[in-house]
């Protein structure tokens, strides 16, 4: 089976975002792939947290992938500021609008990737019909609007659903739709997965071999003393 890094973007939400641009530096010192930035809204999540301030303060701090979430209802409204300030990848959740498929359209054509996210309790059913849409699909392992709760693995069945999903459609990177018995071609990276909620090094290993290949980490990375040593530590081979 083709083997594939696993990607590790750790949440600055969990840092002392006092000293947020310190802190960007910090991860990129350590060998961090991206920057996960939670935007939250107060109405989507019950929590207020960064903004296109934020993230364009971050982008002048790092040369990192910013891999920004928007926890906020509204969220086509919200894309172009947060693409002037320098986000790499907007995801925003499918919960929180019902005009999924025009946002995922709109910011891919602001060249920049595509992320839907789905909450814990949201049915695995419904996501299928995203997949060629997006570059990546974020699952929700904890309910979202805090750091530092406890995975939810009951999740990862719906993580092995959505790879069993993209292999058995050969929906590989960047939504793009091939054909089944070509899935396995090596020169095609696999469509992203990426888990978000109380990740860990015991629990990575559990989402990667679900089908997981980008991970974000919060409290865990920032607890640590050596952040290098913590990002090394969660970054398992996975399998497309």
């Amino acid at each position: 089976m083709t083997k594939w890094p696993v990607t590790v973007n750790p949440s600055i939400l969990a840092a002392d975002v006092g000293r947020l641009t310190e802190e960007a530096q910090r991860l990129e010192a350590a060998g961090a792939d991206g920057i996960h930035i939670d935007v939250m809204d107060g109405h989507f999540v019950p929590n207020l947290a960064f903004s296109p301030q934020s993230v364009a303060a971050i982008n002048r701090a790092t040369n990192l992938f910013l891999d920004v979430h928007l926890m906020m209802y509204n969220p086509y409204d919200y894309i172009e500021p947060f693409i002037q300030a320098g986000a790499d990848r907007v995801i925003f959740h499918f919960e929180a609008t019902e005009d999924v498929e025009d946002t995922l359209d709109y910011i891919r054509r602001c060249n920049i990737q595509a992320g839907l996210a789905f909450r814990p309790e949201t049915s695995e059913s419904l996501i299928p019909r995203f997949l060629p849409y997006c570059d990546v699909v974020l699952l929700m392992t904890v309910s979202p609007g805090f750091g530092g709760q406890s995975f939810m693995p009951e999740i990862l069945p719906k993580i092995q659903f959505v790879r069993e999903t993209c292999n058995k459609l050969g929906i590989r990177q960047a939504g793009k739709i091939i054909k089944p018995e070509e899935s396995g071609n090596p020169l095609s990276p696999p469509f992203s997965i990426e888990v978000d909620g109380g990740i860990d090094k015991k629990n990575a290993e559990l989402c990667v071999h679900a089908g997981a290949n980008q991970l974000v980490a919060g409290s865990y990375v920032f607890r640590q003393e050596d952040l290098r040593q913590a990002i090394a530590s969660l970054r398992v081979g996975g399998v497309a």
